[in-house]
């Protein structure tokens, strides 16, 4: 999804002094967006667009409200001056008069320095002088001195400043300056100030391993895949274990147990070391049988003795065939005829056993380097002797880079003196060595050697000819490995040590709600030149809980782990119950609460009858389930039949004439039972009475007469005492057998009750969870016919 930049639309501006007409410039929404429209076309993700157009929008702004000054004069910039801007670092913007003059000056200044210092001519410092930008500091030479005022992308001179619709200073046409990277794309912004921004393509790459394949923004093209490399390693044998990289693969860690090249001895190495040499000699036996082998460990045969085939003599003019090995070859007694240690003359002795004579007596004519002394002297004892003086210069040219600068002097042996100038060599990280020339010299006169100096004791050898420049040893301020503010350290610029400032990294997570809470550790970045950062680290796993405020706002969290992106929809089911409580309704939480307090109402309805108690009468609210308190409690219309005390007489009265009868006689008809409801609000007459006398009487006789038992005559005179006793006898002759009977058919009766008691619950559960699953079923369906009418 496009995301279009807005800037705040500033009112019209005007600038004028009082030896300038009054101009009016007025910058606009529009303005912003056909500057950035084409860019966004392309563009696919918003952050990376914010964080692009960041500097550019904050040139806008300034330039749009009036707020841009010139850093030399302190004065404002105005949209009909002619300005120059920066295109090194800071893309600052100056008056080009002012800028013009201060490189001038600067550059004069800097010639002026280097003529007085360095052995060159003033025209020579005046070709080489430097000027640098007075924010920056990045350094111009004298030939890129602003001579015409160009717009920010510098295709037209001039640009014109009336135009209400065109930035200030700006051709108003597309900039298609190169983007960074040489990517081979083009700057798609309309003419800007401030750095091109990263190009906004789309195009597929895959990552640093290769294994996975996506479409991403050219200037963000590098990419981790963020799983394991698994690219073979170079022992043929391994695979990387290191999370997708940038750049070769890291030798192979493994270890095991590996031989050395003879196999004499093993050692437990990584597999980057397994191909390993002892510190043990071979010493087996060659195939002469007379010779030990002198090779150091190594793998295979050892080869042929050395000393085996044929053999010459010392001078190795005559060659001998057939010899042993341990046999020595004779001299021939021919001249030897060897290269002596000059390097010119060889040995006059005869053919001889050891080295030949070390000083070499041939006299022999030197000259010196012009030709114009020459002197005669025996070959090996030049070393001792004083070479001629020549009053003519030298022509040997300087190999350092100062061969322009340098001082002539005179025709000499050996080695050319060495430049006492500043070196002066830019290291990569800007700085200059500030030591003597140390730059290579050229190689002495082979007509004649010197005998060597001395060196002095207190000879610093940072200025021994032809030796790379040292580390610079500028001091610099450098930031802890995770970026911290005020955490800087001074350090020497070469020292490359990264530390860290034990402060907590604070940098945001990806879940974007959470900040990393490690200690100070390198942070896994990669610019736009993908550059990833060796030893850097990630930050911590967010593994708290989604605590993000749900919208529309409920009552139920997140399932989800803390994420970036917004929280799904809530889909978690709500009861409610109807009005009149005679039904539950479920609704889906986002459903529900997306949802007007009217139309919650409305869906809540059953659309069936209330079916809740009028409070003053016996009835039911005769309408459709609604919120609130029934309507017009007092204004029943049902009717009641009304009876007197004895319930002789009855009427049908309405509801409502009820209702204001018991509250006329003083009671509240809230407090009447439904069974006594209506009774005796009708007064009893004559015919009540005749009708009482007939019930009583017709009670009466359906009372049962009292029959009296007559006992036998026989036991009327037997006492309770024997009565008793006899009872007692009769219990106590029952038989065994009809005890044991008895005891079983309880035992009997016992298990039977239990059995029945645990097939009831096992059946009556299973069908409580069958009843439970039916209504959640017949519940989902309500709730799918209701979504539906919806």
């Amino acid at each position: 999804m496009t995301t279009m930049v807005n800037y705040d639309t500033p009112s019209p501006f005007s600038d004028s002094d009082s030896d300038s007409d009054s101009e009016n410039f007025h910058v606009g929404s529009d303005l912003s967006n056909s500057i950035f429209k084409t860019y966004l076309e392309f563009s696919s993700s918003s952050s990376i667009t914010a964080v692009d157009l960041s500097k550019i929008q904050s040139f806008l702004t300034s330039s749009s409200s009036g707020a841009l000054s010139c850093l030399i004069c302190l004065e404002r910039i105005r949209p009909s001056d002619p300005t120059w801007s920066c295109s090194s670092l800071c893309f600052a913007l100056f008056h080009l008069l002012c800028i013009q003059s201060w490189a001038r000056q600067s550059s004069d200044l800097s010639a002026a320095r280097a003529a007085a210092r360095l052995p060159i001519t003033a025209e020579t410092a005046a070709k080489q002088a430097t000027w640098n930008c007075p924010k920056c500091r990045s350094s111009y030479s004298k030939s890129q001195i602003p001579r015409s005022y160009l717009c920010f992308c510098g295709k037209l001179q001039d640009p014109p400043s009336d135009n209400p619709w065109i930035l200030p200073h700006s051709c108003g046409e597309i900039c298609n300056r190169p983007l960074p990277n040489n990517c081979g794309h083009f700057c798609l912004l309309l003419c800007h100030p401030g750095p091109c921004p990263s190009c906004p393509k789309s195009i597929k790459t895959r990552c640093f391993c290769g294994s996975f394949e996506d479409f991403r923004r050219c200037g963000f093209k590098n990419f981790s895949c963020n799983r394991h490399c698994n690219k073979r390693l170079d022992c043929n044998k391994h695979n990387c274990l290191e999370i997708c990289h940038l750049g070769t693969c890291p030798p192979c860690r493994a270890r095991d147990v590996y031989r050395c090249r003879c196999g004499k001895k093993e050692e437990e190495k990584e597999c980057c070391d397994r191909d390993f040499r002892c510190e043990n000699e071979c010493k087996k036996l060659l195939n002469c049988e007379k010779h030990v082998c002198e090779r150091g460990c190594h793998a295979g045969d050892c080869g042929e003795c050395p000393l085996q085939g044929k053999r010459t003599c010392p001078c190795g003019k005559r060659v001998y065939e057939g010899m042993p090995c341990d046999g020595t070859a004779p001299v021939c007694g021919a001249t030897c005829n060897k290269l002596l240690n000059c390097g010119f003359h060889r040995c006059p002795e005869r053919c001889h056993k050891g080295p030949c004579v070390e000083t070499c007596r041939i006299v022999v004519k030197k000259s010196c380097r012009c030709g114009g002394l020459k002197k005669e002297v025996p070959c090996g004892t030049e070393i001792n002797q004083k070479p001629p003086k020549c009053r003519k210069l030298c022509k040997i040219t300087p190999l350092c880079r100062h061969a322009s600068n340098c001082k002539p002097h005179r025709c000499h042996y050996g080695a050319c003196p060495q430049c006492w100038l500043l070196c002066e060599e830019e290291y990569p990280c800007g700085h200059k060595c500030n030591l003597r020339c140390h730059g290579p010299r050229p190689p002495p006169n082979p007509e004649f050697t010197l005998k060597p100096k001395k060196k002095k004791s207190n000879h610093h050898t940072a200025y021994t000819p032809g030796i790379p420049c040292p580390p610079c040893p500028e001091i610099v301020w450098r930031p802890c490995v995770g970026q911290h503010i005020g955490a800087e350290r001074m350090m020497v610029c070469s020292d490359r040590a990264r530390f860290s400032c034990d402060n907590l990294c604070g940098n945001l997570l990806p879940c974007g709600n959470h900040y990393c809470t490690k200690t100070c550790h390198p942070l896994e970045i990669q610019s736009s030149l993908s550059e990833h950062r060796k030893g850097s680290e990630s930050c911590e796993e967010c593994n708290l809980p989604c605590q993000k405020e749900r919208m529309p706002i409920c009552p139920h969290p997140c399932p989800l782990p803390c994420h970036p992106a917004e929280c799904p929809p809530c889909k978690v089911l709500l009861k409610r119950s109807c009005h009149c409580s005679a039904m539950v309704h479920a609704f889906e939480c986002i459903y529900y609460n997306n949802l007007s307090e009217k139309d919650q109402v409305a869906v809540r309805s059953c659309g069936g009858p209330c079916h809740r108690k009028l409070p003053n009468c016996t009835h039911l609210c005769p309408e459709i389930c609604h919120a609130g308190r029934c309507p017009a409690p007092d204004k029943c219309c049902k009717r009641v039949t009304v009876r007197c005390k004895c319930q002789t007489l009855k009427k049908e009265w309405i509801c409502q004439d009820v209702q204001a009868a018991y509250c006329d006689i003083g009671y509240d008809p809230k407090d009447i039972s439904k069974n006594q409801f209506g009774l005796g609000l009708l007064p009893c007459n004559s015919d009540c009475k005749s009708k009482v006398q007939e019930v009583d009487s017709a009670l009466q006789l359906r009372k049962p007469k009292v029959l009296e038992k007559k006992e036998p005559e026989n036991e009327k005179h037997v006492s309770k005492r024997r009565k008793r006793r006899d009872r007692i006898q009769e219990g106590k002759q029952v038989s065994k057998p009809q005890k044991l009977v008895g005891t079983l058919k309880r035992l009997l009766l016992f298990i039977i009750i239990v059995a029945a008691l645990i097939a009831v619950t096992y059946y009556g559960y299973k069908g409580l969870l069958r009843l439970s699953d039916w209504m959640n079923e017949v519940e989902v369906q309500r709730a799918k016919r209701r979504h539906q009418r919806i």
